[in-house]
């Protein structure tokens, strides 16, 4: 079966890479894990054995019945198929039959995400993956360009909101790097194995996501202002109103924001009024 392209389909069958991805969700016999786009079934077959059950969501129907069989001829009856498309899926009403999600807004034990991501929808997966009830764990497979701005760090090019954005709420860590030959078909770039452990006292609160989100893109669009400037567009203060603000934290008005780690953003949003 190809690869259908408009999906953004690359298959990795290396069995040592699959068991090392596999690795990176520290699973339990304890664990419901909900797979992203198992396409195959490869990574699938190497995370089953090792938990109590594997959901998995896939949106090409062909892919779907291919998995589904496989898992069987592997004799694997833990396994359930969800033909659709992840970002629309309800992931918590998967949960429900399988007692992982208590009815909490906070972290629920047992319950992690994994997946091989499609370049295009990365963003939008792991604002999803970050929705409450939020996993124990999540490990995506991505484009390491991608990886490696999520785990930026200040001052550094590739630091910007995304980096921002996910280390608020999450511990992340890039494990290691995947040749893009790994795949079939190849793709045109290299990718990377991302683990996220939300926090148990994450910068922001889950509702604020939103808002903090949109709050550091309008900083980062100003990268290379001085942070004074990018406050005065950001936050509708006036320039010397924002002087004092900023003396008042202790930050550095002819800072960038590109210098300033995540929890710095927070305290100028919550100055500004915006949390």
């Amino acid at each position: 079966m190809s690869a259908a392209k408009r999906l953004g389909q690359h298959f990795l069958t290396d069995p040592q890479l699959l068991r090392r991805i596999a690795d990176a969700l520290e699973p339990s016999p304890e664990d419901v894990v909900i797979e992203i786009g198992p396409g195959r079934g490869s990574l699938t077959v190497a995370v089953a054995p090792r938990v109590a059950h594997v959901i998995a969501i896939e949106k090409d129907a062909r892919l779907a019945r291919e998995c589904g069989m496989r898992s069987a001829e592997c004799g694997i009856d833990n396994v359930s198929l969800v033909e659709g498309d992840a970002l629309k899926v309800e992931w918590h009403a998967l949960l429900e039959p399988h007692g992982a999600t208590p009815h909490s807004a906070f972290r629920t034990p047992h319950f992690k995400v994994v997946g091989n991501i499609p370049y295009s929808i990365t963003s939008p997966l792991i604002e999803k993956a970050l929705t409450p009830p939020l996993p124990e764990r999540i490990v995506f497979l991505v484009q390491r360009e991608v990886a490696e701005r999520i785990a930026a760090t200040p001052g550094r090019k590739a630091y910007g909101a995304l980096s921002v954005g996910v280390q608020a709420a999450c511990r992340v860590e890039l494990l290691f790097r995947v040749r893009a030959g790994a795949f079939r078909p190849r793709p045109r770039v290299d990718s990377a194995l991302l683990r996220l452990t939300p926090l148990a006292q994450p910068l922001i609160a889950p509702q604020e996501g939103a808002v903090f989100r949109r709050f550091v893109t309008t900083c980062f669009s100003r990268r290379r202002k001085q942070l004074r400037n990018v406050l005065v567009a950001a936050a509708g203060r006036p320039v010397e109103e924002v002087k004092a603000g900023l003396a008042a934290l202790g930050l550095d008005p002819v800072a960038r924001p590109e210098t300033l780690p995540p929890a710095q953003f927070v305290r100028l949003l919550r100055w500004s009024g915006g949390l």
